[in-house]
């Protein structure tokens, strides 16, 4: 049966593992926050997540194993499918004569076992383990990529050996025969899943005077990934235009297009970038799972008072909610979650997008096609005679789509966009710049939301520290300090007599499981609401400095101490919080 919450604060009381002023705070948290008390313990390094499920195993009279370092023979390994593992987290890890143990997170998934002891016909010993150490058996059912494509290059070598001795000459009948070799489709399926089970968002392969490169783009970073021979270069771009169904021999001009991979484990598009170079063509792939749901606001990050301004001017019948930020800050993430949040039934809503990411049920979505006509701003001009209530417009680039867009907004449509700014308050002369009047910007612009990416700390293995005289010393120099204290005592973030030498940070503690100490990435945002003075700075064409700073003064947080909160409660480092926000 499962493990009730009041259930397992009696056990920790009665260990001593816990206070009762901590499960009172864990309990306020998991209330506020709507995590599990016992994910609240472990946030405040008050026990870890072991000890938990340690706790959980006595509780449920079921051993438990550590598992993280365990090295599994080939032939235990693979009693258990690779699909079932990954799908219900659970491995089989000894075998003993008849009797199988196999490591589980939910030992209560007794369909699964049952399933297992029926396809192997072996007595099922079940035990629990930590998440890490699932992950760490589940690895072992993949080779490293070096030894895949060593063993696929040593194995069949002859398609890859003809291209290398016909070079830069290869025709558009050689390349067609080469991408529908055995040896190049594993190469490339082989990148691919790698890629996807990596967590990847993009896959980069390079080409260089004496070697491809490939790299993966994993929580925002670029990590090199293989070292691949040159020969193969022709035939993996043709094998993945061929996916694409793109020109195999066109080498002078950018390509660009789309395919998809579907399995019973994940279901994800691949959005194609084909640029010729010096070396060859290089070729980057955006990831795009299809099986992600969409976030809410608080997945997403936003927490306090922006949290509430974005929610109520979501809840607008009309105005523009913009997002701004670089490439790969998460814009268009942020504005599928509002989309989700505003698809229902009773009202219509229309996209123009370049490119079409996600697929949304319900929406209308419209892909601009450059090359026929099918502009931004003439799709918006066509969506508008659509009977929209709400407009989703995927970037505003010109005059044009920038002048429709707030005349959409005037006459009583919410339209949601994105613009290229730093913060949010460039945004506002970033407009102007673009000739849309002031007035009708003030008349029509809700909110302005900047945003950045940053990654999250591995929860069970963060480290908690204090800042070092130094390190106050050498932040001075590039933030004002004292009044960013300020700012976090006001939010209650800290508590009133802190200073910054007894303020907890966390740090990122790699593992043979997670080698960098994060996973995944959250949004840090920064959220400017057009006020009445506002407003009157637009139309007086004030610059960005003097509209942050009057939205400052009207409680605005900005990404740098939304940055700093999300690092003290342990979210992020503060390593983490400068790169982006400092770069």
């Amino acid at each position: 049966m499962p493990i009730s919450q009041e259930q397992l604060i009696a056990f920790l009381l009665d260990g001593g593992l816990a206070t009762d002023k901590q499960i009172e705070q864990a309990q306020k948290d998991s209330a506020e926050k709507g995590v599990k008390v016992s994910d609240a313990l472990v946030a405040k390094n008050v026990i870890s997540r072991q000890e938990i499920l340690k706790l959980q195993a006595y509780i449920l009279g079921i051993p438990f194993v550590n598992v993280e370092k365990q090295k599994v023979p080939e032939e235990t390994l693979k009693i258990i499918p690779e699909a079932i593992a990954r799908k219900h987290n659970i491995v089989a890890y000894r075998k003993q004569g008849n009797n199988l143990e196999v490591a589980m997170i939910d030992p209560e998934d007794l369909q699964t076992i049952d399933f297992i002891k029926k396809t192997s016909n072996l007595k099922i010993l079940p035990r629990l383990t930590s998440e890490n150490g699932i992950k760490n058996v589940l690895q072992q059912y993949q080779k490293s990529l070096q030894a895949e494509f060593n063993e696929l290059i040593d194995k069949e070598p002859g398609p890859i050996s003809l291209i290398k001795e016909k070079g830069n000459e290869v025709n558009h009948d050689d390349l067609l025969k080469a991408a529908q070799e055995l040896p190049i489709i594993k190469i490339v399926d082989t990148l691919l899943k790698h890629g996807i089970l990596g967590k990847a968002s993009d896959i980069h392969i390079e080409p260089t005077e004496k070697e491809v490169v490939v790299r993966y783009r994993i929580d925002g970073i670029l990590h090199d990934a293989m070292i691949l021979p040159l020969q193969v270069a022709p035939g993996l771009v043709a094998r993945i235009k061929v996916l694409s169904n793109l020109k195999l021999d066109e080498h002078r001009l950018p390509q660009d297009g789309r395919f998809k991979i579907e399995t019973d484990d994940y279901r994800v598009a691949f959005r194609v970038s084909i640029l010729p170079v010096y070396d060859g063509e290089k070729i980057v792939m955006r990831l795009l799972p299809e099986t992600n749901k969409a976030l809410n606001l608080e997945e997403l990050g936003f927490r306090g008072r922006g949290l509430e301004s974005v929610r109520r001017h979501i809840d607008r019948p009309h105005g523009m909610i913009l997002i701004t930020g670089p490439t790969g800050s998460g814009k268009t993430t942020t504005l599928y979650s509002m989309m989700n949040i505003l698809n229902k039934p009773s009202v219509n809503i229309s996209t123009v997008e370049d490119p079409i990411e996600y697929r949304m049920p319900r929406i209308n979505q419209t892909q601009v096609k450059a090359d026929i006509g099918l502009s931004f701003s003439n799709g918006l001009r066509s969506l508008v005679r659509q009977d929209p209530d709400i407009l989703m417009v995927g970037e505003i680039r010109d005059k044009e789509t920038a002048n429709l867009a707030v005349n959409a907004a005037l006459t009583g449509h919410l339209v949601l966009s994105t613009l290229h700014t730093n913060d949010a308050a460039s945004a506002m002369p970033r407009l102007i710049d673009m000739g849309a009047e002031p007035f009708l910007i003030a008349s029509t612009l809700n909110c302005v939301i900047a945003q950045r990416l940053v990654r999250q700390l591995n929860p069970t293995t963060k480290q908690n520290y204090n800042l070092s005289k130094s390190a106050i010393e050498s932040l001075k120099k590039q933030i004002d300090l004292d009044k960013l204290l300020t700012a976090l005592k006001d939010e209650k973030v800290v508590p009133h007599e802190a200073t910054w030498s007894n303020i907890d940070f966390y740090k990122p503690v790699s593992t043979t499981d997670c080698s960098t100490g994060y996973q995944g990435r959250i949004g840090i945002f920064e959220v400017l609401e057009t006020t009445p003075e506002i407003h009157e700075l637009i139309i007086k064409e004030a610059s960005s400095d003097q509209i942050n700073q009057k939205a400052r003064q009207n409680g605005m947080l900005s990404m740098l101490e939304e940055g700093f909160i999300k690092a003290i409660q342990g979210v992020t480092s503060l390593e983490e919080i400068l790169r982006v926000t400092q770069e």
